[in-house]
């Protein structure tokens, strides 16, 4: 990838993340993901849903699993040919093709069924935006916690793994 790629530092309560995005690759996703970063949206967040031999997700919800309010939907870009392999970041959403907003997950291990295969909503697939450059000990911390069900929500880390600050690396 190109030394013009974005980097963010995500300092979480487990230790630090670094991150290179792939503007190149997944333009509109990154620049969202980017727009977060730079109004704080991050900062408090947790890592709400942890699945060990499947990937973390966060950037949506407080301590208390209040969602927070989120700006428009994007576009999905999985047809960007990048694979959801382990140490990679990419956007979450709804069943929905286009409606991924500030929630991302990093895949923990080679999700390649996540990828794009195909027109259908279902098999549209997530679109990979980025990857981890540095503290994948600390993602695989993160996918080793404790989990529990709390507030109809399952997989959610009984101790919090909070996203302290999220800021772009100048």
């Amino acid at each position: 990838m190109s030394e013009q790629n974005p980097q963010v530092m995500l300092e979480t309560s487990m230790g630090d993340i670094k991150i290179e995005l792939f503007k190149d690759k997944a333009p509109i996703t990154a620049k969202n993901f980017l727009n977060y970063v730079k109004e704080g949206y991050y900062d408090g967040l947790i890592f709400h849903r942890v699945i060990k031999e499947f990937m973390i997700q966060g950037g949506g919800m407080n301590e208390a699993l209040e969602q927070k309010k989120t700006s428009y939907a994007i576009k999905n870009e999985a047809t960007n040919g990048l694979s959801n392999k382990r140490g990679t970041l990419a956007m979450a959403r709804t069943a929905v093709v286009d409606s991924a907003t500030s929630q991302f997950f990093i895949n923990v291990v080679d999700n390649t069924f996540l990828d794009h295969q195909g027109k259908q909503q279902d098999r549209f697939g997530y679109c990979v935006f980025g990857q981890v450059l540095e503290g994948m000990e600390v993602v695989d911390q993160i996918r080793a916690v404790k989990t529990g069900s709390t507030k109809g929500h399952s997989d959610v880390p009984l101790e919090a793994v909070v996203i302290k600050t999220a800021r772009l690396i100048e």
